[in-house]
């Protein structure tokens, strides 16, 4: 029979281009997914300046969050600094050679003194003595020995116009100084830029700071040998110890946090893609099967067993799913990396990350499109291979079948699950969280009410019919009987314009929802009437004095964000996601926070304090007040015993722990604040407000004052950014689903060529066949679109509820309209096209060779 198989393929082109088109496109969608996965698993990130190190030494960037288990860890935000002492307990171990302790700080380089040198690319300072690590060489002049003396790299300084001799303005740590320029060092291309200073001035700049210690073993010891030593002599100090590979996750600590966002997304979209691939394959294979019940029904008739056509079935089905795996090969890994490349490009993740895709994602992609193939295959044979022929006869020319329990199960599992993941999406989830279970909800919603299609298509249909007939006339009298009569293709028909339109309003609407709350949120939060930045390297202390005393400022607070735990008094179950942190100014913290204070003052915030909302105050030990101490883990590791000044509550926005921004400052990755938000005195317009700022800035290099409607732009900008990177991943999904929608249409109409001729030979025309068809494909569209609808509403309503208490979800009108007029204009389009081919041919040598 597998031969058999074989040769029956010649016969059916259309089914067969259907077939392989889904499990083409939907094994490259799954293996893209499947590469995302493995790049996030492995966070390869090859060192750059530590790859003359044999054996990197930095801070453990991994955290066990409280009451979450042993097992339960998350990645610090910020990078965790090594203690001094290291450096020489390192320098100790046997087989040791040398230690070399690595400092990193941002530095924005200066042209002709007063502008950024180059703003989109990053500049980081570094002490000489760790020069050679990368390893650079001096290509001109000395190295700096003293106070002021700096050594460029020599791409930078041929951007500046600069030599050896020349002197150079730098911004460091907010703050602009003037560097002699003793010497320039050359590197390799991939070697980010730096800048490189003095033992004295690196004490200065970054006192007792130290980023990482590279290794260099003694003459016969292995790295791997002395990484085992080092790290018994190092253990309790919380450090990780690194050789090969794993050094690129010691120097850049975004590596891990990129995995972290690569696995989650990759996971969800790869789950969402499995199941769509998996209804869109099991629905295209179906629809082939059915379309021959009467070539089954007479093999059956001549003496065909059950086993024999239930062979040729699945020998087709091996036949087809095997071609589209082996092709699918063919473009490799490159769907994947233009998926990881646009994730690049848009800062989702760091360029230091290298994509990885090996056999598992293929693995995995053949995987799906054979397991769906066969299993779609075997349920479709099934039910043909038992029925008695004359049944199958029967059912082929009237187009009608019961439901089998197994679909009915099926479609009450998929419903049943597609409810339960909706009341949590909407009663136990708050906030974009909730986008984790409304998202399968709503591809199940989908699947449940896919396998009771052909219950509910003639529902829908009769719902329809009296308005298509006043405005349709005959054609359209003669395409709903044919739409009543023929209610499993119709419902095979209605399948996949509801899944492109449910899911593509349902997962569009929840990112312009997200999108919106996070916008609103932002402008109810934001209290400033103007916002002090920097491009690069942060803002000195001393702007934050300068600009409160300004008479148009009423008040000014800088502005330091980062993430911590609560540890102590016991806190209960905390998200891995942390707290946010806000570092604040005390003098203008409460006029530039969209806060109500009850208890305590925001201007007691210094040095060891801490401003609670009072929720979380009533969480931590069973309730905390002014006066007491809580224990918080900040962003880089470092444990801080604060006591509480001040109890506030908001109403918009995540709920904030505030600092002194001085104390926060010293434990985030800059090491300075991001911005300066500033309040308006009476009577002062924002125009006359920023042109002050503005004067008052002009003179620090790479500072920048923004209104607050440029900063709200600002805010709407980055979440545009974030956006895009999900509407490309649904849009990959939602042309999939179109490309389904495509082939389900062609096959239907292609099948219909013998009806087409008879009607044809009985005196219809063209014309009047392509009307009926027309008519029959908005019927489709429209009966597609309700369900659609349905599916997106059940979606919506709870993820809106979750997300921000109303129903209604955030983002235009026109999204939905575009969806919807877009389904129905493309089905009723390869409806009509379709159609035309199959009336091309002459209808007599159709009867006769049907």
């Amino acid at each position: 029979m597998f031969r058999l198989a074989l040769r029956t393929l010649r016969f059916r082109k259309g089914g067969f281009a259907a077939s392989f088109a889904a499990l083409f496109l939907g094994v490259v969608i799954v293996t893209a997914c499947g590469g995302l996965m493995e790049t996030g698993i492995r966070t390869d990130a090859p060192p750059r300046r530590l790859a003359g190190a044999p054996v990197v030494v930095a801070g453990d960037q991994s955290y066990r969050v409280p009451e979450s288990g042993d097992d339960e860890r998350v990645t610090l935000p910020e990078r965790v600094r090594l203690a001094p002492d290291l450096v020489e307990a390192v320098r100790a171990v046997p087989g040791v050679a040398k230690a070399v302790p690595d400092v990193s700080f941002p530095v924005t380089v200066l042209a002709h003194g007063h502008r950024p040198l180059d703003v989109d690319e990053r500049f980081a300072g570094h002490g000489w003595s760790s020069a050679s690590l990368a390893p650079y060489g001096l290509s001109t002049g000395r190295p700096p020995s003293g106070p002021g003396e700096a050594v460029l790299d020599a791409r930078s300084a041929a951007k500046a116009g600069m030599a050896a001799g020349a002197t150079v303005g730098l911004t460091v740590r907010g703050t602009p100084e003037r560097f002699r320029v003793v010497g320039l060092v050359a590197g390799r291309s991939e070697l980010p830029a730096g800048v490189f200073f003095s033992d004295a001035d690196i004490r200065r700049i970054a006192p007792g700071q130290i980023d990482a210690i590279a290794v260099f073993p003694a003459q016969g010891t292995r790295p791997g040998e002395l990484r085992g030593r080092i790290a018994t002599a190092l253990r309790g100090h919380h450090v990780t110890v690194s050789t090969g590979s794993e050094r690129g996750q010691a120097e850049f600590t975004g590596v891990r946090l990129a995995g972290e966002t690569l696995i989650p997304m990759a996971g969800v979209f790869g789950g969402l893609s499995i199941m769509v691939v998996v209804f869109v394959v099991a629905s295209t294979l179906g629809l082939s099967v059915q379309q021959r019940q009467r070539e089954m029904a007479m093999l059956r008739i001549i003496g065909t067993t059950p086993g024999q056509l239930r062979r040729m079935v699945l020998g087709e089905a091996i036949v087809v799913s095997a071609l589209a795996v082996a092709l699918a090969r063919l473009p490799g890994a490159r769907p994947g990396r233009m998926l990881f490349d646009q994730l690049t490009a848009h800062g989702v993740v760091p360029g230091e990350v290298v994509f990885r895709q090996g056999w598992i994602p293929a693995a995995a992609g053949a995987g799906v499109g054979l397991l769906t193939a066969v299993a779609a295959a075997f349920i479709a044979a099934r039910a043909a291979a038992t029925a008695r022929p004359s049944e199958t006869l029967t059912e082929a020319s009237l187009q009608d079948r019961r439901l089998g329990w197994i679909r009915i199960v099926c479609a009450l599992v998929c419903l049943a699950g597609a409810v339960a993941l909706s009341l949590v999406t909407a009663l136990v989830l708050s906030g974009p969280v909730a986008a984790s279970t409304a998202g399968p909800s709503a591809m199940l919603w989908a699947a449940g009410l896919a396998l009771l299609g052909p219950r509910i298509a003639p529902v829908i249909i009769a719902v329809l019919r009296p308005a298509l007939r006043v405005v349709s006339g005959h054609a359209g009298h003669l395409a709903l009987l044919n739409v009543r009569a023929r209610r499993i293709r119709t419902a095979a028909a209605i399948t996949p314009v509801m899944l492109a339109t449910g899911l593509a309003t349902g997962l569009i609407y929840m990112q312009t929802s997200q999108t919106a709350e996070a916008q609103r949120d932002f402008g109810e939060s934001l209290r400033a009437d103007a916002v002090v930045t920097s491009s690069s390297s942060g803002l000195p202390p001393d702007l934050v004095d300068a600009v409160g005393t300004m008479p148009e400022v009423a008040a000014a607070s800088e502005l330091v964000t980062s993430t911590g735990y609560i540890e102590a008094p016991r806190f209960g179950s905390q998200s891995e996601d942390g707290l946010p942190l806000r570092g604040v100014t005390p003098e203008g913290a409460a006029a530039t926070s969209a806060v109500s204070v009850n208890a305590g003052s925001l201007t007691a915030l210094r040095g060891d304090t801490v401003a609670l909302t009072n929720e979380h105050a009533r969480r931590i030990g069973g309730g905390v007040s002014l006066g007491d101490t809580v224990t918080l883990r900040l962003g880089d590791g470092a444990k801080a015993d604060l006591r509480v000044v001040a109890l506030f509550t908001t109403r918009t926005g995540p709920k904030t722990v505030m600092l002194p921004a001085p104390l926060l400052a010293r434990h985030v990755t800059s090491g300075a604040p991001a911005q300066i938000l500033v309040r308006a005195a009476p009577g002062v317009d924002h125009a006359r407000l920023t042109a002050a700022l503005a004067r008052l800035v002009s003179g620090r290099p790479g500072t920048r004052v923004a209104d607050r409607d440029q900063a709200t732009a600002a805010h709407a900008e980055q979440e545009r950014i974030g956006a895009w990177v999900n509407y490309m991943l649904v849009g990959m999904i939602i042309g999939y689903t179109v490309i389904s929608q495509v082939n389900t249409l062609i096959i239907a109409a292609l099948e219909r060529r013998r009806e087409f001729a008879l009607q044809r030979l009985i005196g219809a025309d063209r014309g009047r066949l392509l009307r009926m068809m027309g008519v029959e494909g908005l019927a489709v569209a429209l009966a597609g679109v309700l369900l659609g609808g349905a599916v997106s509403t059940l979606t919506l309503v709870p993820f809106c509820l979750a997300l921000s208490g109303s129903p209604t979800p955030g983002g235009p009108l026109w999204i939905y309209l575009t969806v919807i007029g877009s389904a129905s204009a493309l089905t009723v389009a390869v409806t009509l096209l379709s159609s035309w081919v199959a009336l091309r041919a002459h209808p007599a040598a159709v009867a006769a060779s049907t």
